[in-house]
Formats: structure tokens, sequence, C-alpha cells
């Protein structure tokens, strides 16, 4: 077996010229799966397994003293992958730097000044980085609407913010580009969320003006079996869920939650009406214009374009 390049760890565009390989031959590499790239302009032998401790190790390879990594870089070093779906494929690093102080990026990463108080700051593994409160109200202000809520949503399922701290925190701030959307999207974050899909949803179903949905609603059957509808008004007996392509393109998923969903149809009355990417983005209304209907309201017109 061949050494690893680098003896396995994650090396720049740069460090790859003294370890005899320029662009040209690390771009060959990566073409041939023998190189994995980390991030824009960090590469490590593909032979290593894929971790955490790694991509650490990658990551302050492109991170200067003076920065401290924010926004959806910051989550994914708490352990979270709130990136808008086409990015996640393009990881470039985020930091912040003090508002006032240097602009000096390295290569590979994107850069912003802000105002960072000493609070807002995590130390992990060598790297500065945005607390989660911190974090999540930047992302708050800063994503498109969907996008921002799922990203608050994992947080406060994960554990790491409550949603009363966050709606405290973005109440604090004051003439911040984007506080308006941060703190009408705070006030409705939710723990119990278990998919991007779902905050999309239910996002949607608040901005068409209906109700707040229950979200993870319990069902017992008869016989002591629990179901789980992941947003539902149960006084009206309406099911909603979102049926992403990362569970339901499974023949298998699909047949699970159809069985699952005519069962508390035919036993218990439930009707459904359910989402899709292209139901909750875009021009189409049907979503809305049928949730409408189940629930003797007429939806409000304001849609979503796509994005990512």
């Amino acid at each position: 077996m061949t050494e690893l390049v680098n003896d396995g760890y994650p090396f720049t565009v740069p460090q790859g010229r003294d370890l005899g390989l320029d662009p040209k031959r690390l771009r060959s590499m990566y073409a041939l799966g023998t190189l994995r790239r980390e991030f824009r302009g960090v590469y490590v032998d593909a032979r290593v397994p894929d971790s955490r401790r790694g991509r650490m190790r990658a990551l302050r390879l492109v991170t200067p003293a003076n920065a401290v990594v924010c926004d959806e870089t910051a989550a994914w070093v708490m352990g979270l992958d709130v990136f808008a779906p086409g990015d996640r494929h393009d990881f470039t690093p985020a930091m912040v730097l003090q508002h006032g102080g240097s602009r000096i990026v390295r290569p590979g990463s994107r850069g912003r000044q802000a105002i960072l108080r000493s609070e807002d700051v995590d130390f992990v593994e060598g790297i500065h980085l945005t607390t989660p409160l911190r974090t999540v109200s930047d992302l708050l202000r800063s994503m498109y609407r969907p996008y921002a809520l799922a990203a608050a949503d994992a947080f406060a399922a994960a554990g790491l913010v409550r949603p009363p701290e966050v709606v405290d925190y973005v109440a604090r701030l004051n003439g911040y580009r984007g506080i308006v959307q941060a703190r009408s999207l705070a006030a409705v974050i939710e723990p119990k969320t278990q998919s991007p899909g779902e905050s999309w949803q239910r996002l949607r179903m608040i901005d068409a003006g209906f109700p707040l949905p229950e979200a993870q609603h319990e069902v017992v059957d008869d016989f002591g079996r629990t179901f789980f509808i992941d947003l539902s008004y149960p006084e009206r007996l309406i099911g909603s869920e979102f049926d992403g392509r990362e569970f339901h393109t499974d023949a298998g998923h699909r047949q699970h939650d159809d069985d699952r969903r005519g069962y508390l149809t035919d036993v218990y009355g439930w009707r459904w009406i359910n989402g899709t990417r292209s139901r909750i983005f875009g021009t189409d209304t049907s979503f809305e214009d049928e949730l409408g209907t189940a629930l003797g309201m007429t939806p409000l017109a304001r849609r979503w374009g796509h994005r990512g």
C-alpha cells in the first residue's frame, strides 16, 4: 500500500506545491478520486475516512487567528448541516472579522465584518466560532426565509438553543440588517421538527395565513401503537407531511407512509394534504388551495420563488 498523501493530513493548494503537486496534478488526482476535497482549496487523501476531526484540521488551514468561523460553517462545526440545498457541494468556509479590523481572509474562504461581543464567541478545537445563539441569529437574518427557519429549527431540535432565548436575543438587536425577518421567524421556531422539509412546509402554511399547525402530533390507536404526524390540525383530523426526495424515492419508504396514512384515514378519519418541494416552492398553489378548502379558509396569495 502506498503512503498517504501528506501522511493523511489535509493540505492547501500552496502546500500541495511543496509536496510536488501542482494545481494541474491536484485537479487530476481529484478527478480520479485519489484526493477528496474537504472544501474549496483544501484536499486530503481519499483513503482517509471523512470525520469531524479531519474537517476541523482542514478548517484550521484557512482560518486566520483574527477570524471567527460563523454562519453555516459554525453550524457544521457544531454537527449540523444547515447549508442551503444548492450550497452543500460547494463548501466555502464563512468567517467574520471584528468590525473596524482587518478585512483579510485566506483564499478558499469568505469573510465579512461585524460587531462581535466576547459572549458571542466560543473556542472549539483551536478555532474561534460564533456561539449557537449568535449563529442562529445571524442565519435568521441572512438566509432565505424557508432555509433560515429550517436552520433555527435544527439548532432547537439539537438542544443547542431554546426558542425563547432566540426571541429575546433578536429582540435586543436594533438596526441590524434582516432583523425584521429574524424576529418573525424566531417566534415560530419548533424544536420538534425532524427535517428541513417540515420547516419549509410549516412556514408555507403560516405564510398562507393558516393557523400554526401542531408538530409531531401523537396518535395512539386501540392496540396501543403510536403514530406521529409531522404537521397537523388534530381538532379537524387534518394531517400534513412533507414528502422529500431523500425519504420518498425509495419504494419501501413510500409504501410505509401510504400504509400508515391509509390506516389512520380508514380507522380514525384523518385527511391528508401533503407537500413536496414543487408544491411548497415555486408557482404551484395547489398545496395551500387544498389545505384552505379543508380548513374552510381562503389562503393568502403570497408565494416563494425557487432558490438553492
